[in-house]
């Protein structure tokens, strides 16, 4: 099942079903209203949505439910805001990059407890929201990554039995700004300003709809990434240290986890240099390992990122695509 939030003018938008094709949506608010009213009434609204999905499937049935094109220009984030945004670095090449680009100490545990740090949940963006940002100066990055959205779920779940409670997989653009990065990280409290609001793909899928991509708690989707035209990299989100439940058993150690929690798999990361990079700071390490010092700049504004995860034959991925361009925000003031 597909699923997808359209922009309405509230801040939770309104709910749709969209077909296996992504070329039709039915409104789904006589099941549930929202998206976070779906995920908090799971069990009791999924059959209704599910009988939409199906209808929608039949082309000569989609009259009967009032389907209409699917456009996802017109999309918000799947899940417009919610109570808590986890994200996790369960790609330990690109930690490990990240620890020489950051200049922190090599974390001894690194490979047997998950690092997360909580994000902001309250204002993410839609797949084709401009970003607003302060400043150039502050290293403008993109961040490709996986994620899941979970129902309600309880302390001290265990990693296996913790994917029984994903409800929907996401892909996201974790924007980032490096010049905040690396004081952040040293301070021991977590990004904040480092992280302003992520960005979501259109489409919201149930696990099953990934077929065998979904599998081991893992996403095996190789995940694209362009910035304007020029390809900057396709890894394959099967190469996850971690896998999503135990990423969810470490949040859920020591206090539940409401619906609508967002854990993301950080991003996107192969040691195969052919594989790419799904994020600027990322490659620009490599080429200091390579040649001495890094080549890449961040982004400016009016440039543009593009991600798409690629199903087995190369082609579109379930969750449509993340198409957004960078701008300055009006009327801020950059700070240090």
């Amino acid at each position: 099942m597909k699923l997808a939030t359209l922009k309405n003018g509230q801040p939770d938008g309104r709910l749709v079903v969209v077909s296996a094709d992504a070329s039709h949506c039915v409104d789904a608010s006589p099941v549930a209203a929202t998206m976070l009213d779906a995920l908090q009434r799971w069990d009791a609204v999924q059959p209704g949505l599910a009988r939409l999905s199906q209808a929608l499937d039949i082309p000569d049935a989609r009259a009967s439910v009032g389907a209409l094109p699917f456009d996802p220009q017109q999309c918000a984030a799947p899940l417009p805001r919610s109570f808590q945004w986890l994200d996790g670095s369960a790609f330990l090449n690109h930690g490990r990059l990240m620890e020489r680009a950051f200049k922190t100490p090599p974390i001894a545990d690194f490979e047997t407890i998950p690092l997360m740090y909580q994000g902001a949940a309250d204002d993410f963006l839609g797949p084709h929201d401009p970003v607003p940002l302060p400043s150039e100066d502050d290293g403008i990055d993109y961040e490709g990554e996986f994620a899941v959205v979970l129902g309600d779920t309880p302390m001290g779940v265990g990693p296996q039995q913790a994917l029984q409670h994903v409800r929907l997989v996401v892909l996201l653009n974790d924007w980032s700004l490096r010049s905040f990065g690396p004081r952040e990280a040293k301070s021991g409290f977590g990004f904040l300003q480092a992280k302003p609001s992520t960005a979501f793909a259109p489409i919201a899928v149930t696990p099953d709809e990934l077929g065998p991509a979904w599998r081991e708690g893992r996403v095996h989707l190789q995940l694209q990434v362009h910035r304007n035209d020029a390809w900057c990299g396709h890894p394959h989100g099967g190469a996850m240290h971690f896998h999503f439940g135990e990423l969810i058993a470490h949040a859920a150690r020591t206090r539940r986890l409401s619906a609508g929690t967002l854990i993301g798999s950080g991003t996107v990361s192969n040691a195969d240099a052919a594989m790419g990079s799904c994020c600027i700071a990322e490659r620009r390490m490599i080429e200091t390992l390579a040649q001495g010092a890094p080549r890449t700049p961040f982004l400016r504004f009016g440039e543009r990122v593009r991600m798409l995860a690629l199903d087995g034959q190369g082609g579109a991925g379930p969750f449509g695509m993340l198409d957004q361009v960078v701008q300055q925000a009006p009327g801020t003031v950059a700070e240090r």
